[in-house]
């Protein structure tokens, strides 16, 4: 970042609000460390504190138990139940290669690599291309990379990449610019790839993504400065394949773009969403989050719809973290 567009310590940004660093004492964090969920807690402390991951601590989660029992039927398809959303979940958990997750994975691979032909209307490839993102980055996490259905993954995405840096699967023949929706997940998978194997090209391709968002400062319009859809200001967990600015920083934090400028106005939001005992809430209005035992393909544990929400208090901290350090 230029000096001219750092942001000194103890000083104010853009919106006056002060970007602490995140320490110990945060009330966020203190909440997050009393938590009832370990896996919560040990993510919490390594992930903010610096401290020692501790590999059991995921498996004694509720939430982790939950996820790891019943993901039959379709990967996709039995929305939010099945193993490919699981997955994520999972690895956003730390879990690691368990037989349970490797089970999941197979039934993941297996789907995703017996179909998914290839697409092109007016010379650009329509590829519902974060479904291979999510399993590129979860197999990543899972030191699966080498494994040739992984590789085949980043193929199809390289080779389906817009010139503008992202992805879309619109059908209509006017469609000519990425879909936010579409993109951030396979950015993810890119990102988490490079890392597990500094493959160059998965690099370059999720540079080419990030400076997709980062022109629009991950939420406005290129060409107006406007918000481009409301809904990408309200906090969501899980998010799923919808887009929203807590999760695009978090996956910027993941590449180390955080220290861009352009990057700004979201962190600003994002502060500003904060509660006054310092967590964050589910703001969001997708189906998923509506109450009751009717709701058809709901999620598959309870992710907390009212009040704080454990994982968007871990993601916000995490992304203030990687902000701070940044700078």
């Amino acid at each position: 970042m230029p000096k001219s567009a750092r942001v000194p310590p103890g000083k104010t940004s853009g919106s006056g609000r002060r970007q602490r660093p995140v320490t110990a004492q945060d009330p966020g964090l203190k909440w997050l460390l009393a938590s009832d969920d370990p896996a919560v807690v040990n993510v919490a402390r390594h992930d903010l504190l610096g401290e020692r991951f501790d590999h059991k601590a995921p498996l004694k989660s509720p939430r982790v138990q939950a996820l790891l029992v019943g993901h039959r039927g379709h990967p996709y398809g039995n929305k939010w139940r099945g193993a490919h959303w699981r997955l994520v979940s999972l690895i956003e958990l730390g879990v690691d290669a368990q037989p349970a997750v490797l089970e999941a994975v197979e039934q993941v691979l297996g789907w995703i690599s017996s179909q998914r032909p290839r697409t092109v209307i007016a010379g650009l490839e329509r590829r519902h291309a974060s479904m291979e993102g999510n399993a590129l980055a979860v197999c990543s996490r899972l030191e699966l990379a080498a494994d040739r259905r992984i590789v085949h993954l980043r193929d199809l995405i390289l080779a389906s990449q817009w010139p503008d840096g992202g992805w879309n699967c619109d059908r209509h023949t006017k469609a000519a610019h990425s879909s936010f929706h579409e993109s951030l997940a396979t950015l993810w998978g890119l990102v988490e790839f490079e890392r597990a194997t500094g493959d160059r090209e998965a690099g370059a391709a999720a540079a080419r993504a990030a400076e997709f968002f980062l022109r629009h400062r991950l939420f406005r319009s290129e060409r107006t400065g406007k918000v481009g859809d409301p809904e990408w200001l309200r906090l969501h967990y899980p998010p799923y394949w919808h887009y929203d600015i807590l999760q695009a920083l978090l996956v910027l934090s993941r590449q180390g773009r955080l220290e861009d400028p352009r990057c700004q106005d979201a962190i600003e939001m994002l502060l500003s969403k904060r509660r006054k005992d310092g967590t964050w809430q589910a703001s969001g209005h997708r189906y998923w989050l509506r109450e009751g035992p009717e709701r058809v393909n709901g999620d598959a544990v309870d992710w907390g719809r009212n009040g704080p929400n454990e994982m968007l208090t871990l993601n916000a901290l995490r992304v203030l973290k990687a902000a701070r350090r940044s700078r």
